[in-house]
């Protein structure tokens, strides 16, 4: 059985230069509707992200380490849009869907990335909200510039490791079944079903690191935000328990939408599981909620408000 199923794989295998994205839909007509929607969304993730990161670099009243962490979430959530954006747009106009074996390989290796920095950074700024509230009077001792540098480092380092690991051992194989992928970007299991050799060893891993990653930052959220509920409760104050909350608040939002999302991707029933379920939980982590992400933190949050208002007011002056 082994030798014939060698036999059928050196028969059939082909050397694949480019791959072909089957995209979101193969109707004719839901292509230019899709593309518009899909550009005003990038459109605002972008102009969002962009505005959060310069707000937090220009204006003196966010030099805090809670909008510098917040301005690497916006850098995560414009570059991991940016890794499938674009591309997703040239193909709903294109006639042949392609992209080739290097952009497909550095497209996994950049979105994989900057979605695990997304899970450890929503984890830090969980941290950083925990130490605000539980240790207010060594909150700035605590959070040093040094301290929140290595917070972001090192799941920037760890992040860029893993999928460095599993997308070497999946182009590692020079022959596939097809070069036709069912997705609208190069993603690790839709490679794995079109992979000739086996590939269980390798879905392993990913779906074993993908587990371990979502898992253990969840649980730095819950035990961050777990401790902080206990704090709440200890305050005598309802004034203070309300601060406390409306700061916690915006975050918590994102927090439950991303995990919300990944959980019910990754925890769908193998009976019930598909590449088109996979593409509308995808086009949702990776487009709908950078979009989202900076629309929370500016309409829940004063200070972001107001050091908009004062960007808009100097502007006006300038221009006047």
């Amino acid at each position: 059985m082994k030798e014939r199923r060698r036999k059928w794989n050196e028969t059939t295998a082909i050397q694949v230069t480019e791959f072909i994205l089957l995209g979101i839909t193969d109707h004719p007509d839901l292509q230019i509707p899709l593309f518009l929607v899909f550009l005003i969304i990038y459109m605002i993730t972008t102009l969002g992200n962009l505005g959060l990161i310069m707000l937090a670099k220009i204006d003196s009243h966010l030099k805090t380490p809670m909008y510098f962490f917040l301005s690497n979430l916006a850098f995560i959530d414009l570059g991991h849009s940016t890794a499938v954006g674009p591309k997703m747009l040239i193909n709903f106009i294109a006639e042949k869907n392609i992209i080739s074996y290097i952009g497909c390989a550095t497209q996994i290796v950049v979105f994989i990335t900057l979605i695990i920095s997304e899970l450890f950074m929503l984890s830090v700024m969980a941290y950083d909200r925990y130490v605000a509230i539980c240790n207010p009077l060594l909150y700035m001792v605590t959070m040093s510039d040094r301290m929140c540098c290595i917070l972001v480092v090192i799941p920037y380092i760890y992040s860029s490791s893993v999928p460095l690991l599993t997308t070497i051992k999946t182009f590692n194989s020079s022959f596939w079944k097809s070069n036709i992928i069912s997705h609208f970007y190069c993603d690790s299991l839709p490679l794995l079903s079109i992979l000739c050799n086996d590939a269980k060893d390798v879905e392993l891993i990913i779906l074993s690191l993908s587990a371990f990653n979502l898992i253990f930052s969840l649980l730095l959220v819950l035990v961050s935000y777990g401790l902080i509920l206990m704090a709440i409760l200890r305050m005598n104050s309802a004034e203070g328990r309300r601060k406390a909350f409306s700061t916690c608040g915006s975050h918590l939002t994102v927090v439950i939408v991303f995990y919300g999302t990944l959980t019910f991707m990754y925890l769908q029933p193998k009976s019930s599981h598909s590449f088109d379920t996979d593409k509308v939980a995808s086009v949702f982590y990776t487009l709908v909620i950078p979009m989202l992400n900076p629309l929370i933190y500016s309409l829940r949050n004063k200070e972001v408000k107001g050091a908009l208002k004062r960007a808009l007011k100097n502007q006006f002056k300038w221009l006047l």
